[in-house]
């Protein structure tokens, strides 16, 4: 058996970096990572984890599900105010859905359709 000891990061494939660095860094906060590759991409470091953006050509066509976002692939992330992750995600004129099982959640697309899930905590 292989044992898991911690996570290290998820790498999301995005079109635009500087889109993507917009929404992960200056709406959702992030922190840069260090980073020493020669690749387009930015790390963000959340806790233990880290967040890879590496730009590609030909990032995955996201399978959006109109009505349940949350169950298509997402990346889940603790916030602190659903309350205040809503009137940022509507000032910035982002569309989201509410968790529909009544948690204290919501599900946003970043610039390239990528899930991610902000569950308050």
């Amino acid at each position: 058996m292989i044992q898991v000891t911690r996570p290290l990061h998820v790498a999301v494939l995005v079109s635009n970096l500087a889109q993507a660095e917009t929404f992960y860094g200056s709406l959702l906060g992030l922190t840069k990572a260090e980073r020493s590759l020669n690749f387009a991409g930015t790390w963000y470091q959340i806790g233990a984890l880290q967040l890879h953006l590496i730009e590609s050509d030909s990032p995955p066509t996201p399978l959006v599900h109109t009505q349940k976002w949350g169950r298509k692939p997402h990346l889940a992330l603790a916030i602190a105010d659903l309350g205040a992750a809503q009137s940022a995600l509507s000032a910035a004129g982002l569309p989201y859905q509410l968790s529909a099982s009544g948690r204290a959640a919501l599900f946003v697309c970043d610039p390239d359709g990528n899930i991610i899930e902000l569950s308050q905590s």
